[in-house]
């Protein structure tokens, strides 16, 4: 299963692509989609979309894993994020790959066995599940190879299973 993680954002979206086959998982790209910041956000948007769809045609994902939005304390950068994570959503949608949602706390569990995990361990430990010799760069793309991580090693529960062979939507909490 080759698993597409997005750190859903605007100005930077990050991605990793993971392959997980027989209990073992390996790093097949990484690296983000930026958009300049002085184009409109509508360009933007239609920037990541179309970068987006170019990448899931090149690599022809299984899945794809997004972290759930959060605000903390700027709602102004939060909408804009949520703006692209739905163009992001649209864009699997559109090409049939199944969307499987996490939360940070999700992810931490996950790829550190600890829910409220820093996130240099959580950069740490993806470096070590995935036998890397750094942490992969920007911290945007690390983030998305710990989501695809995080699926990778949620997936083999009877529920994502059934989900992922129905090509449904499917939120973890």
């Amino acid at each position: 299963m080759l698993i597409l993680g997005i750190d859903p954002g605007y100005a930077i979206v990050g991605f990793g692509l993971v392959e997980s086959k027989n209990g073992k998982q390996r790093l097949v790209s990484c690296g983000a989609i930026n958009t300049p910041a002085g184009l409109s956000l509508s360009a933007r948007l239609l920037q990541i979309g179309r970068d987006l769809e170019e990448l899931m045609e090149q690599f022809h994902p299984d899945a794809m894993a997004i972290e759930e939005l959060y605000f903390n304390h700027n709602v102004t950068t939060g909408i804009g994020v949520a703006q692209a994570r739905g163009v992001i959503l649209m864009t699997a949608e559109k090409l049939g790959l199944p969307i499987f949602e996490y939360n940070p706390s999700q992810v931490k569990q996950a790829v550190v066995g600890y829910g409220k995990a820093e996130k240099r361990q959580v950069m740490d430990m993806t470096k070590r599940l995935l036998g890397l010799s750094c942490v992969p760069k920007p911290d945007d793309a690390a983030d998305a190879v710990a989501i695809a991580l995080c699926h990778a090693r949620s997936a083999t529960s009877l529920l994502n299973t059934e989900h992922a062979s129905e090509h449904r939507t499917y939120n973890t909490r």
